[in-house]
């Protein structure tokens, strides 16, 4: 698909067959499982002033923390006991996460027989090589949009440039690379939407976590509009008719506007979902959006999490 048959079928008033069809691929590519991946979000101190996100160095309201190393590989160990088979490790981009700490952390979840994903923002190529020969497995690292000029609104800190030259370095070294957008971001069009389709393409993505804006109260979008789920839902489905067989997440995101348009998200393409297990009360802390959030209970929320997806007719794994 070019990007004017994907601009056509975004704008359908009739969506249903085209879900049918993702359905049918998504099931003939990566079968009826849905990979259930532990997230741990072990710092928020970040150095960039992304203009939308709740944990940007510009936020003087929330707390700030960084997980010692030592808080992390044991929550990881909880999780792996708990039956998930991948530790995603996300944090802001915190200067003082060296390599060697990051590296040992992932030698020691790697020891428990777990896949890591890191999402820890862009970095250098010696730090992303140094952290795959320790064993890291996938790297997530969004490009938020494909529009150029829409980016360098958002991110007063960066380039377009930058992140995809930093993705396409992630890919040359061998990672599972993933990437990702948001819906609903002020300026965007559905031009700008079939653009981020094609890029993911581009960059030979594994995986594309796909959501909608929520605008967070300390930010300076705080009183723009949130993204649509059924506009998230559509970009799924036409991310898995690009990327047959890629891992696509129904993102945390999108069960916050909507539970039913979460669970809605794995009849459209979806076969990821990720799940936190960031200890109490450090979660509170990480609010990249506003979200209300349960107390961690990692036995008892990937026990619930399993039972919701034989609900769907869909195998946990």
């Amino acid at each position: 698909m070019d990007k004017n048959e994907l601009v056509r079928l975004l704008a359908l008033e009739d969506f249903g067959p085209v879900y049918e069809r993702a359905d049918q691929v998504r099931r003939e590519n990566v079968g009826d499982e849905v990979q259930i991946r532990a997230i741990i979000e072990f710092s928020n101190i970040c150095g960039r002033k992304c203009r939308y996100c709740g944990i940007n160095s510009t936020n003087k309201s929330i707390i700030r923390y960084r997980m010692s190393p030592e808080e992390i590989v044991e929550t990881a160990r909880q999780a792996v006991s708990a039956g998930y088979r991948t530790i995603v490790l996300q944090s802001g981009e915190d200067p003082c996460f060296h390599k060697e700490t990051m590296g040992q952390i992932v030698k020691a979840i790697k020891q428990m027989g777990a896949a890591v994903t890191l999402s820890c923002g862009e970095l250098t190529s010696s730090e992303l090589a140094y952290l795959k020969e320790c064993g890291a497995d996938r790297y997530l690292l969004k490009h938020e949009t494909a529009d150029p000029i829409l980016y360098r609104k958002l991110h007063p800190c960066g380039t377009l440039e930058d992140r995809i030259e930093c993705l396409r370095t992630i890919d040359r070294l061998g990672y599972e690379t993933g990437s990702g957008f948001m819906i609903g971001l002020p300026g965007q069009s559905l031009k700008t939407i079939a653009d981020d389709l094609l890029l993911l393409k581009q960059l030979h993505c594994k995986m594309a976590g796909i959501g909608p804006f929520i605008p967070h109260p300390d930010t300076p979008l705080w009183n723009e509009k949130e993204g649509s789920p059924e506009l998230t839902k559509r970009a799924v489905a036409l991310a898995r008719l690009v990327l047959p067989k890629a891992n696509l997440p129904v993102t945390t995101s999108l069960g916050v506007i909507n539970q039913k348009e979460k669970e809605n998200a794995f009849a459209c393409g979806a076969n990821v979902i990720m799940k936190k297990v960031t200890p109490d009360p450090y979660k509170e802390a990480y609010q990249i959006y506003p979200a209300k959030l349960e107390k961690t209970d990692i036995q008892k929320d990937r026990n619930l999490l399993e039972e919701q997806i034989r609900g769907l007719g869909r195998i946990p794994l």
